[in-house]
């Protein structure tokens, strides 16, 4: 078989499995047969697999290698394959070739649309597998004389194969919220360096190396889906989050030709608008973030504040208080920009107005661990705040801090009277648990009871940061169990129902964790959850409404939970959002009413009577990926109803 050049990938070495698994006229059983071998032996070559799907890939790749047994068998059989025969292989080697490509793609496609798109993939390799079924189960092993050893395996891999379709992994709740949150357009905490700096971590996206590769695999999928779709816009943002957190420049992905590397050709510098304060828009030399959570320069911000202000500068809301704290992270981007562009700041007139927090030996972490138990209430509020910045802004603090026993003094003080001490002693065990290894240390201490005692009676900024402490704790799943059984959940409810709008996207955050465990859901209920989240309903401006209805689906998933949300007011409320909702609003409520539906009919009903019929083949058609399997699950499930219009 004669190749084109054209067909194959890339630098032609990919074996040119892309032009053998296409079927070009009747092929020969020997023909059919190396094609097969070439498809699963270059797909045994792939050194490794996205994070999201790296389990299904090995465990499919160690399937498909069990085929080369029984083609070592047929490629010695010494009489000829009928036509079934052939056609039986043909079958085969088409659901191969659908394997190869699903494997391909998780081996070299983009990491942020491998994660966005997670439960889609899972979905492409239950069809794989329901292909490989049906083409296994057809095979004439008779005539094909296959042994009764190779037979066992193949019999072997067709259990595990009907396993497999049956199976749904429970995904990566923390990365789901993460990229949530990142991508999250309301919320003005959506590039929080800690978030962007864990979802790094999880996608393997922590170095440039790393991002010039991203970058080439987002350039071809936006060629492939269109540069203007929803989807590949989120993917180009978090991509420039992630640039962002590494000093990188930020270009548009598809007018570079090759690859991200900078061009040789001299080109004009433009300084990004994020480096710039508000005030002067001139780029941060020493930035600080004020009460409002915007960053400006120290000088500009001081003087705004000596004129008798009051107010933030770029929002005009009023200030709580006008301490300000050094934006670290900032300030290293805006460093790495500067030397990586040869570009000189502006030299600063006093440099004690430079001098920072963080330190850099470990005998003063030491020190200042120390200081924690120190007799001077302003040594240890001193001590503590400057713990809590460090453990802020540097991974390798976080591991340092925690090795110097920060975390038992740190435990204790959130049962100290001073206000002050408790905010920053739970925010810096917040900041700790960021490291995967401190949330056990932090568990072990015997921390989840004192952080909830904190939620329950702490000043709001502890009761946020206690919020967010307990969600990530709760990634280790025997803290879900033990944050249910200490009573957690109703003042995360409370927090829910009466916190400012901070507080209430911390409190919606650990409760949707929580949730995810069967008791949590009940307790959750009982709680009163349902009201607070019926009003992120209603209230839109809040921005919280996808989290709401996210959490009335794990809801639903109980009985206690449909008979709380079952209501009519309820149901008319989901159709409202498939009507008019943003893509992804219609994209939860289906998700939420087939739920509901699935459960009980008289929902289908009322959702019928609603007139939610035409607003789902509309998403069938324009939905999100995941709003078209729903809503074409839930078209199927009205089909049985005869009330359809």
């Amino acid at each position: 078989m004669v190749m084109d050049a054209g067909e194959r990938d890339g630098d032609g070495e990919d074996g040119g499995w892309e032009t053998v698994g296409e079927d070009n006229g009747t092929k020969s059983p020997a023909d059919l047969v190396n094609e097969m071998v070439t498809m699963i032996e270059y797909v045994a070559r792939f050194g490794d697999y996205r994070r999201a799907q790296k389990k299904e890939c090995y465990n499919l790749v160690r399937r498909l290698k069990i085929f080369l047994l029984f083609f070592d068998e047929v490629r010695h059989l010494g009489s000829p394959i009928s036509p079934n025969g052939v056609a039986c292989l043909s079958k085969l080697k088409k659901a191969i070739r659908l394997a190869t490509k699903l494997l391909k793609t998780c081996n070299e496609g983009s990491k942020i649309y491998l994660a966005l798109e997670s439960e889609a993939i899972m979905i492409k390799f239950h069809t794989v597998y329901v292909k490989l079924t049906q083409a296994l189960e057809e095979l004439p092993f008779d005539e094909l004389q296959v042994s009764e050893e190779v037979r066992e395996q193949i019999q072997l891999m067709l259990t595990q194969l009907t396993r497999a379709k049956k199976r749904t992994d429970t995904q990566d709740i923390e990365l789901a919220v993460d990229l949530m949150a990142v991508s999250s357009e309301t919320d003005e905490r959506n590039a929080d360096i800690a978030i962007v700096e864990r979802l790094a971590k999880k996608l393997d996206l922590h170095t440039v190396e790393d991002l010039k590769i991203e970058t080439i695999a987002v350039r071809k999928l936006a060629k492939e889906r269109g540069s203007t779709s929803e989807s590949t816009q989120k993917i180009r943002r978090l991509l420039n989050k992630f640039k962002q957190f590494l000093g990188m420049e930020i270009t548009n992905i598809l007018d570079c030709p090759s690859t991200p590397e900078m061009s040789g050709k001299s080109q004009s510098l433009v300084i990004p608008h994020e480096f710039l304060c508000p005030i002067t828009l001139e780029i941060m030399r020493d930035p600080v973030i004020i009460a409002s959570g915007q960053t400006f320069e120290r000088e500009s911000i001081q003087k705004w504040f000596d004129s008798k202000h009051r107010t933030c500068p770029k929002t005009r809301q009023a200030l709580a208080h006008l301490s300000v704290a050094p934006n670290y992270a900032l300030k290293n981007l805006i460093a790495q920009w500067c030397e990586k562009n040869n570009f000189h700041l502006p030299k600063k007139e006093d440099e004690a107005s430079s001098k920072r927090l963080f330190v850099d030996h470990e005998d003063e972490i030491a020190c200042l661990v120390k200081e924690l138990s120190s007799d001077q209430l302003e040594v240890q509020r001193k001590a503590v705040k400057n713990i809590r910045l460090l453990s802020k802004e540097n991974p390798e603090a976080r591991v340092l801090i925690a090795k110097s026993g920060a975390i038992p003094r740190l435990v204790h003080l959130l049962c100290y009277p001073d206000s002050k001490i408790q905010e920053h002693a739970v925010t810096a065990l917040l900041n700790l648990s960021i490291d995967e290894s401190n949330k056990r240390l932090i568990t072990d201490e015997g921390a989840i009871p004192a952080i909830i005692e904190v939620l329950q009676s702490g000043s709001t900024e502890t009761r946020e940061n206690s919020a967010a402490a307990l969600f990530s704790l709760s990634m280790l799943n025997e803290n879900k169990v033990t944050i249910g059984l200490e009573n957690g959940i109703p003042p995360l409810v409370d927090l829910l129902q009466n916190g400012t709008v901070r507080s209430k996207r911390d409190a919606v955050t650990a409760l949707f964790g929580l949730s995810l465990n069967h008791l949590n859901k009940v307790r959750a209920i009982e709680a009163g959850i349902v009201p607070p989240l019926l009003e992120l309903l209603e209230d839109k401006n809040q921005g919280m409404v996808d989290e709401a209805l996210s959490i009335f689906l794990l809801l639903a998933t109980v009985a206690e939970g449909r008979q709380a949300i079952g209501q009519l007011s309820f149901i008319q409320t989901l159709v409202n959002f498939i009507k008019d909702g943003t893509p992804k609003n219609k994209e939860c409520a289906t998700s939420v009413l087939l739920e509901l539906s699935s459960n009980n009919s008289s929902h289908v009903l009322a959702a019928l009577q609603f007139g939610v019929y035409e607003h789902l083949v509309e998403i069938t058609r324009s939905g999100t990926n995941r709003a078209q399997r729903k809503a074409n699950a839930l078209l199927q499930l009205m089909s049985k109803c005869e009330q359809i219009p």
